[in-house]
């Protein structure tokens, strides 16, 4: 019970990406694949992370700037006058995780993107208040809606006809594989790239229905600041959308995904969860951050301002060129 106190104390002090989710009844997961890629044909490119070195530090740092406006744009996104390259034809939109908003999640990821020769996107979207600081908290079918009429958005301002999807937490596992499945986004979606999924959800450490309880006080009270949490409970142990979702499988034909996951998350646990089985039509990478660098302790919270995962995000986008992971030490396992 300590140890689940101290991870939601951690969580509700950094506005963090609590996801919690139903494990689906589905085939063990594939073995993570080892991303130790070949001699690039294009160099690293620099991770540029305005708000500091270490994943949670700067998520804190992040959100601290975004308290004036919690609804502005991280740099590097959401120029709608970008029209992708033959080298990136496909735009990036980042999909922020429950609890944050975009500004949260993807300040330092945004510019490494960008600069990389991305158009970039980011939208906020699942707010049970107008303007609130703490976002992806409305029911999930409900958060795919907005993600598909953003990705229209996108699609109708550069002339993609499809585009990646770079998510985080809720926003690279449950919410948009919704929307993949029911919302059309297959037909739309070339790939998606999740940083700690909340696919197949979390026990919390066996500690899910106490979680609940806590989402219900939690929620009550604090409304009027955002903070009630339908999809919290979406992604809880036993949903309905979560039994929907799964009940034929984990992916849709003709889109690639991607899993990037750490052995230290203890917010989606066990962290075996986040791992997919391809289904017909459909390829999964599973990719174990531990497994790239070994020493790279980054949890659940921090590994959005990990400049490991920022090179495996390029890999993934671009394996065509993908560059080695050049393993800078991330020592907070949160």
């Amino acid at each position: 019970m300590r140890r689940f106190l101290k991870a939601a104390a951690t969580a509700l002090a950094t506005a963090a990406c609590l996801t919690t989710a139903v494990p689906a009844a589905s085939a063990a997961p594939p073995a993570p694949r080892h991303a130790a890629a070949e001699a690039p044909a294009a160099p690293a490119v620099p991770a540029v992370n305005p708000f500091g070195t270490l994943g949670v530090v700067s998520v804190v740092a992040a959100i601290a700037a975004a308290l004036p406006d919690p609804d502005r744009s991280p740099a590097g996104t959401n120029d709608f006058t970008c029209k992708p390259t033959a080298a990136h034809p496909y735009p990036v939109v980042l999909v922020h995780g429950t609890f944050v908003n975009a500004f949260d999640n993807w300040s330092g990821l945004a510019p490494v993107l960008k600069n990389a020769g991305y158009c970039v996107f980011a939208l906020n979207y699942g707010e049970t208040k107008p303007h609130a600081l703490m976002k992806a908290t409305g029911p999930v079918p409900a958060s795919a809606k907005q993600l598909a009429a953003y990705v229209d958005k996108v699609r109708a301002a550069t002339g993609a006809k499809k585009v990646d999807l770079v998510g985080d937490s809720q926003g690279g596992g449950l919410m948009p594989q919704w929307y993949l499945r029911f919302e059309g986004g297959a037909k739309k979606v070339h790939q998606l790239v999740g940083i700690s999924p909340s696919s197949h959800g979390t026990t919390i450490d066996g500690l899910a229905p106490v979680v609940d309880e806590v989402l219900d006080v939690a929620g009550h009270a604090g409304k009027p600041l955002g903070l009630d949490s339908p999809a919290a409970k979406d992604q809880t142990v036993g949903s309905p959308v979560l039994q929907q979702l799964y009940a034929k499988g984990d992916t849709e034909p003709g889109v690639t995904y991607t899993n990037i996951v750490t052995k230290t998350d203890i917010i989606v646990t066990p962290y075996t969860h986040q791992f997919l089985t391809a289904g017909p039509g459909a390829t999964v990478h599973n990719i174990l951050l531990q497994d790239v660098c070994p020493l790279d302790l980054s949890g659940h919270l921090g590994d959005a301002y990990d400049s490991n995962v920022y090179q495996l995000v390029l890999n993934a986008l671009d394996p065509a060129h993908a560059a080695p992971v050049r393993c800078a030490a991330m020592p907070i396992p949160v």
